[in-house]
Parts: C-alpha cells; structure tokens; sequence
C-alpha cells in the first residue's frame, strides 16, 4: 500500500487536503494531511518559538506513525513552504521514503531559510533585516486577507465558497520557520523525485527543460532518470481548484509515472542552440563589450535592429544569448537586407534583475548609435520573450529616433508565481505613452496559458488607447518558435516581421 503525508504551505493546513486526501482513499491508498504545529490557530510564546525543526519534528512522527509494514511505500507531498520539513524529514529517514513530491514548489537547498522562497521581495527584505513588528518582536506572520492570497500565488480555478474556507481557516505563519535555514546532508538525494507544476501560477516542464538546456548547475539534477514531472493547468492551490486531477498525479507518481527532461549533452540539442529556421547570409560580425554589430555590405550609415533576449538566463550560461542561433540568426537576417543587426547580452540573470537589465539595454543602444556606420536617427528595438518587460521603458516615452518596437512571443506582464512586481516593467500600463510609435508583436498561437494573458492584457491597453500595434500570428507556433517549429508558417511569421520593422525603420 502506498501512504501519502501530504504537508501544506502556510497559512494552511489538513483542512486544504480534504477533497484530495478523499479521492486517494478511495483509490486504495493511505492518506495522512499534517496541521504543522503553530498553525492551527494558536496564539502565544510558545507559537512564536515554532521553528522548521519543529516543523521536521511533525513530519518525522508522522512517517514513524506509519510503522515499517512489508510493501509500505510512503510518499511524502510538500506544497509550497511545506517542501522545506518534506526534506528535512526525508533526509533523515531517507530509508523509509518511496518518493518526495514537490507540488508547485521550489528547490531548497541546505543552509538556506524557507524566506528565500517568499514572493514577495520587500517583505523578504524585511524580515531578513529584522526590521519591523515581525522582525522584532519575532510575531507570527498575519495571512493574507482574502483578496489578498494572489500574492503567495495565483488563486486560478479555487471555487469562490473554496477561497472563503481557505481565508477563514487560515492561521498566522510563524516566524522562525521562514527564517531558520535548512540543513541536509545529502541523504534526501536518493529518493526518487516527482515535480507537480502548477502553469496558472507561471510554472511550465517546457520552462523547466529550458532551464536545464541553459546549462544551470542547481537544476541539472532535475534530468536525473529518477526525477518525473507532471503539470496541471490550474493555479498555486491545485488540492482546492482541481483536488481529482491532483489525486490522479498524486497516484501516477507513486507508480513512477510522468515526464522525463532531457539532459544538456543529449543527442538532440537544447532548443535555444537549435539552427535558425531560415538560410541567413554570412556577415562581417564585431564585437565591443557585450554587445555584436552584423553589418551589411552597404555604404553609408545605416539604420540598426538591436534585438534584445529573454530571461532570466543563468549568468553561468555559455554560449552567452547573443551567440544563440536565434539571435544571431535575426542580427544576419537584418543585416542581409541593410540594416546593421545587433545581439547584446545583458544582467537579467534572475526576477530581481529587470533594473540592471534595462540599464544594460540602454547602454548598448546608445553604443549604437553612436557607431558612425549606423543611423542614429533610425533604429529599431526587438524584444524577445521575458526580455518583453523591459519595452516598457521604451513604450512610455519613446525617443524620436526609435522608429519601431518589436516583440516576439513576449511576456508583457509579470507572471503569477512572481510575486510583487516593480510596476515600471508593465508594457501595459506603458503603452499609452507610445504615441505614434509603430509597435510589431509576434503572437504564437501554441503559447503557455499564462503568458498568453500578457500578451491580450497588453494589445487590449493598446487598443483602449489608440496604439499603433501590428499582430503577426503565427497560430500553430510555439514559444521559441524559431528553433522548435521551422515550418512554412513560422518562417513566414518571421519575414513578415522582418518587413514590418525594416519598413518602419526605412520608410
């Protein structure tokens, strides 16, 4: 028999599991929900001394209570926070373990607190200070009222009544447990993995194999043969917005079932280092700092196309995004048809990076324009993907000699599982700033769920406000199409672009 410890996140506890812990019974498991201690409701001292050992202390006895039956399996579910004690117990009774599920959570490594994984970046910043009522007094932390959970996670699919029962029963976090780091040695990593991800809430297997082929050293354990993935389309809480489906995966990866990715190295190569979709020329390429100039074989100073990546991309990463086949492949493209193509690499090495990013963008469009062989007066500027936020910047007040912004499959507003966002990266908000500028987005038709939100909240801001936005569909195209799907439609999406931007720049 197969036995479930499901541990919630916080806020929360046994209650979230009822419908989920139901329907595993029914399927002939055993299933044992956890109220971590502190959080059912209590108040007091001895609340405020709860830490994640205490929280470890719940589970280990939890699994301990299950005795050590001949042909028990005991698969421990940790959501959200709750993946922090799941590990910490597994790793002291590895042993006894069949499997460690992590349902829409991240990756916690030793010596690191839960806060770490908090969304919201100025409550992080705040409370790892010790600055503030919590900081200082070491006071629970209040949960969200009930118009307020969005931002622990998106609340997609969870029933009205749900949501209601969710912020009624929901208790204060206590402190220590966000800020106690914690300690493996190692042994969890023998256990068999299963990643449940949530894309309503911004988390994708197709993101995360493109994590993994980036090359980034914490996540190459994620190809590991013994590690599966499922995902669920639906939001944070899948135990409240889709508790069958939850306890279907729940099942499948006890049985050792779900998806595979594909290790760097593999035969095929990772998608963002697939050859460009069209036959592009060969041209002079010269490189200044981080940024490259293709350059046409044509006299006088020309307009540019500086195409601009997307992230966050590991900074450990190589080759780097501007040697990519896909942006190179765009810069040779541009520059076959008389316009200098540029690729830069920029700072967006993690979600808090859009600042430094956008600086670096700027820097290497005014690199640019001052380069006597290029037009200064007509450039162009190419977003691609989670570069798309930093268009926003441009879209507000664009410069009289940026003739055209272009983007493809962009991401135009923070996704869910990003917690609080700076607003000035909300091409949205800023496009009403646009004016006249000629605006290209590339829409793919096969596009995650949650980005292609962004894409409709941005060209519905553009229309309510009169902007000059061009839609090149590409309807059977996927993210990172270039490379992913050279069919007939795509390399048509890409010349009709291509004509579009140079239209606007030499027209």
């Amino acid at each position: 028999m197969t036995a479930f410890i499901l541990v919630s996140g916080m806020f929360t506890g046994a209650h979230v599991w009822e419908d989920t812990a139901a329907r595993l019974v029914s399927a002939g498991a055993e299933a044992l929900a956890l109220t971590l201690t502190g959080l059912e409701g209590a108040r007091g001292p001895a609340v405020a001394a709860v830490d994640l050992e205490t929280h470890i202390e719940d589970v280990l006895e939890a699994i301990d209570k299950l005795g050590t039956g001949a042909g028990q399996e005991i698969v421990l579910v940790g959501h959200d926070y709750g993946i922090h004690p799941v590990l910490g117990a597994a790793d002291r009774r590895a042993e006894r373990i069949a499997r460690i599920v992590y349902l829409d959570s991240g990756m916690p490594q030793d010596g690191v607190p839960a806060l770490a994984a908090v969304p919201d970046q100025s409550l992080r910043e705040e409370l790892a200070g010790g600055a503030g009522t919590h900081g200082e007094h070491g006071e629970p932390l209040p949960p969200p009222a009930r118009d307020a959970w969005q931002r622990w996670g998106s609340t997609a699919g969870i029933p009205d009544a749900a949501l209601d029962r969710l912020t009624a029963l929901a208790a204060p976090q206590p402190l220590r447990t966000l800020l106690q780091p914690l300690r493996l040695t190692g042994e969890a990593a023998s256990v068999p993995t299963t990643g449940v991800l949530c894309s309503a809430n911004g988390a994708s297997i197709e993101m995360v194999q493109m994590r993994v082929g980036f090359g980034e050293p914490a996540l190459q354990v994620l190809a590991d043969p013994r590690v599966s993935f499922f995902e669920l389309p639906t939001g944070h809480w899948p135990m409240l917005s889709l508790p069958a489906e939850l306890a279907e995966v729940l099942l499948r990866a006890a049985a050792g079932e779900g998806h595979r990715l594909v290790p760097p190295g593999a035969a095929e190569p990772p998608a963002h280092l697939r050859p460009f979709l069209l036959d592009v020329p060969e041209v002079p390429r010269e490189r200044t700092g981080k940024v490259d100039l293709y350059l046409p074989d044509a006299e006088g100073p020309r307009p540019a196309v500086v195409f601009v990546h997307g992230g966050p991309v590991p900074a450990a990463a190589r080759p780097t995004p501007r040697d990519w086949p896909t942006l190179t492949g765009y810069a040779r493209y541009a520059a076959g048809q008389g316009a200098v193509g540029v690729t830069l690499d920029h700072g967006l090495h993690d979600l808090a990076d859009y600042g430094r990013a956008a600086a670096d963008v700027a820097a290497a469009v005014e690199l640019v324009r001052a380069d006597p062989r290029v037009d200064a007066d007509r450039v162009a500027l190419w977003f691609f993907s989670g570069g798309g936020l930093i268009a926003a910047d441009w879209l507000r007040q664009p410069p009289a000699w940026l003739r055209c912004l272009a983007a493809t499959y962009p991401i135009l507003a923070p996704l869910p599982n990003w917690g609080p966002f700076d607003s000035r990266f909300r091409p949205a908000d800023a496009v009403a700033g646009a004016g006249p500028l000629p605006v290209v987005v590339t829409r793919v038709g096969r596009e995650a769920a949650e980005i292609a939100v962004t894409v409709e909240e941005f060209l519905t801001a553009s229309r309510s406000c009169g902007a000059a936005v061009e839609v090149v569909d590409a309807p059977n195209a996927r993210h990172a199409f270039e490379s992913l799907d050279p069919t007939a439609e795509s390399r048509e999406a890409v010349r009709r672009a291509m004509r579009s931007v140079l239209g606007h720049l030499t027209g």
